[in-house]
């Protein structure tokens, strides 16, 4: 499984680069009407991504990590009330 995601990662990366390769051209990118960003086009393309990704990122680990200490929680008590009701003697 690890020579898969390894293998797609490598795929990503050489394709990010012929992606960079044909397209290193400026653009002028207006934010406002008296404010010109000139920058690359892979820069952008990166940039446009990386907004995309990172507040999703940040929303799937704040989930996850609620979720295990949760089940920490649950683990937890189920342990302590596994030893309270220890079998008894007749």
């Amino acid at each position: 499984m690890q020579i898969i995601r390894t293998l797609v990662w490598v795929l990503i990366l050489v394709m990010l680069l012929v992606f960079t390769a044909f397209n290193w051209r400026p653009v002028e990118v207006t934010i406002w009407t008296n404010t010109v960003l000139e920058t690359k086009i892979p820069a952008l393309a990166i940039a446009a991504f990386l907004l995309g990704l990172v507040p999703m990122w940040l929303i799937h680990r704040g989930t996850k990590w609620r979720l295990e200490r949760r089940i920490a929680a649950l683990e937890s008590a189920a342990r302590v009330g596994s030893r309270s009701r220890a079998p008894t003697q007749p």
